[in-house]
């Protein structure tokens, strides 16, 4: 019976603990492809949005480069269910509900692996993009990718091998720069896309945009159900983790949230292909700014809204299910949101006088029944308050204070 009661105890001493302490003051190559290395991604801004099993993917694809003919092949967790034209100012109007203005530009997504050549899925063209869909092995996906204009040096072949480990999707965008002018596009402008899956978990790439020898910057703009944080004892104490660096992931920091107010919800929904978006959401951009070396990882949120990490090549679902396994404090009870630290501290004092009175008076009883049973020892008879009869049939009375 005391077993986990000590359990609980031990639990709210580690998060007072924790709660004090807070008051205190693999070299990856990127997808990015093109006919020579004269290209360089510019910063990648991209919305992802999960809600009842659909995950909602938009991205903003900029380049930066004089290429005919540039191109990029991502992972997916999933066959899209559509890919289409993304809202044409949401990310402006997401970057600019987060403040400091930031400029906007592109991403991607995961997975892919299986046996004989690549099989295409889907093709679409939005605007200067065009969109190919396939399933392949990291070497049909290869194959393919060369017999269709795009150039792989062997950085970037290994990387796609790694990545064909962890799903059986890819998407590949050729972005022809010739329609692009057409439309009268200028260097770094982009082309949002928009693409939805089915998902057990929101899932994001982030190995995919570390180019060698250049920067990750990239705003990543995330609607969930749940408010993102940092660690399951953070949500378990109802504290926020705005300001807060992702463990595990240097430069990649949690920098602004709050729950979908009716203006934003008003100028997301009316955006071209938005509808979807839910008014009860909570928004949260994460910024990630380090060096290609450092992001050798890609980012699930699991369903408390924790952010998880693993390395690139595991499969997209697993980012989020083996982290959920290993954790230790999935099972403790949430506090609701910005709940005061003050508040949350005499809380857990008051838990933890209760644990301390709880010892303190289990000690106490255990040696009042040690005091009683020398007692009786001295007297000869049974300690402690009796009454009922005797082995001899006789009905006999003891108390504490009887004299023989």
């Amino acid at each position: 019976m005391r077993s986990p009661f000590k359990k609980a105890a031990a639990c709210v001493l580690f998060a007072l603990s924790f709660l004090l302490l807070q008051a205190t003051p693999a070299l990856a190559c990127g997808s990015l492809i093109a006919p020579d290395g004269d290209v360089r991604l510019a910063r990648a801004s991209t919305l992802v949005a999960w809600h009842n099993g659909i995950e909602h993917y938009l991205t903003s694809f900029a380049y930066q480069g004089n290429e005919s003919g540039v191109g990029w092949i991502v992972p997916l967790p999933a066959v899209p269910l559509t890919i289409q034209d993304g809202g044409a100012w949401t990310l402006q109007r997401l970057q600019r509900e987060t403040l400091p203005p930031t400029p906007a530009a592109g991403v991607a997504l995961d997975g892919a692996a299986s046996a004989a050549p690549a099989q295409v899925l889907q093709q679409v063209q939005i605007e200067a993009l065009n969109i190919t869909v396939v399933r392949g092995s990291g070497p049909a996906i290869i194959e393919w990718a060369t017999s269709n204009g795009f150039f792989l040096n062997a950085d970037t072949s290994a990387h796609l091998g790694i990545y064909a480990k962890g799903s059986q999707i890819f998407m590949a965008a050729k972005y022809d720069t010739s329609i692009a002018k057409q439309r009268g596009q200028q260097e770094g402008d982009g082309v949002p896309l928009l693409i939805t899956m089915k998902t057990a978990h929101p899932w994001v790439p982030l190995e995919i945009l570390a180019l060698d020898g250049q920067d990750v910057n990239a705003d990543l703009y995330f609607l969930t159900d749940e408010p993102i944080n940092t660690s399951d004892l953070n949500v378990a104490i109802g504290q926020s983790a705005v300001g807060q660096t992702v463990p595990g992931a240097p430069g990649m920091q949690i920098a602004f949230q709050e729950k979908m107010t009716d203006q934003l919800y008003h100028d997301l929904s009316t955006d071209r292909n938005m509808g979807w978006v839910w008014p009860q959401s909570w928004f949260t951009y994460v910024s990630l700014n380090a060096p290609a070396e450092k992001v050798s990882y890609d980012l699930g949120i699991s369903p408390r809204g924790v952010i998880r990490l693993a390395p690139f090549g595991t499969p997209p679902m697993a980012v989020v299910d083996d982290a959920e396994q290993a954790a230790p404090l999935t099972w403790l009870p949430s506090l609701p949101l910005g709940t005061p630290e003050a508040l949350l501290g005499l809380f857990f004092l008051l838990v933890v006088g209760l644990v301390l009175f709880w010892l303190v008076r289990g000690a106490w009883r255990s040696k009042a029944e040690a005091t009683a049973a020398y007692t009786s020892l001295l007297s000869g008879k049974p300690s402690g308050n009796l009454d009922h009869p005797d082995p001899a049939g006789d009905s006999i009375h003891y108390h504490p204070d009887h004299r023989s």
